[in-house]
């Protein structure tokens, strides 16, 4: 198997700006863990404290099994619920696995400002390819938050910049067919896909993949699914921020 990666990310509680700050791996027998580029600046802008569970910045830390930090994302199977979360999450037999899990579910905590998402990868039809659910959907008025529950998957979402954020000018809305804002795509893509409607703005599609209604929680309420061409020179998340401190193959 290919080697499954996902970022780490910590959120400023105060000023709410996400910083990239390690690489998880999996290459079907060994997690790796290393530490980004994006922890120094998060030390050096917003003080920073070094996770317990990996206390030295330029070290590659490997095992066995699942990091603590992560597993304690996960939700225990033992949970009467846990099959009605992994339908919402809407993962396939063949995808199963826990890097597949954290990635759909970002492994959020409500203890804490830390948060997961994936590396996109190319489809069998070479294009770029993430799974998302949208973000700030509780934030919307209580028409958007309704109006999930008359979408088809399939049915179409439109990107739109909100220059006026004042927490990210790159915000990206998505809105309906008929100009109802339900929300916004995850911020940790946004770069890479404003880069994509620059080169073509008709070729960055998003469509609804699945809906999960009331016991679902907000935050799992619309997954996303966003295709576009995967064009030459393309490198999502190339920014130095997201490169490892420390070089090893296993990572990459």
């Amino acid at each position: 198997m290919s080697i499954q990666k996902l970022f780490l990310a910590w959120q400023n509680p105060e000023t709410r700006y996400w910083f990239p700050i390690g690489l998880l791996t999996f290459d079907g027998e060994y997690y790796g863990f290393s530490y980004t580029n994006g922890v120094e600046k998060a030390r050096a802008e917003s003080n920073f404290q070094l996770l317990h569970s990996f206390p030295e910045v330029d070290k590659i830390y490997k095992s066995k099994t699942i990091f603590p930090l992560f597993a304690n994302r996960l939700m225990p199977s033992s949970r009467p619920d846990y099959p009605h979360y992994i339908n919402w999450l809407n993962i396939s037999e063949n995808e199963f696995n826990l890097m597949n899990i954290l990635a759909r579910s970002r492994g959020n905590k409500v203890t804490d400002t830390f948060e997961v998402f994936p590396y996109p990868e190319k489809n069998q039809e070479d294009n770029f390819a993430i799974n998302f659910f949208i973000h700030g959907l509780r934030y919307m008025p209580q028409c958007s938050q309704d109006y999930i529950a008359n979408l088809k998957t399939d049915a179409p979402l439109f990107l739109i910049r909100d220059c006026q954020n004042q927490y990210d000018d790159n915000a990206l809305l998505l809105r309906t067919e008929n100009h109802l804002n339900l929300g916004y795509c995850p911020r940790y893509l946004t770069k890479d896909i404003i880069n994509l409607l620059e080169i073509n703005s008709q070729s960055v599609q998003v469509v609804v993949e699945k809906i999960n209604l009331s016991p679902a929680p907000i935050q799992l309420r619309l997954l996303c699914s966003l295709t576009a061409p995967w064009y030459d020179h393309f490198s999502p998340f190339s920014d130095e921020i997201y490169q490892p401190i420390t070089e090893n193959s296993f990572l990459v």
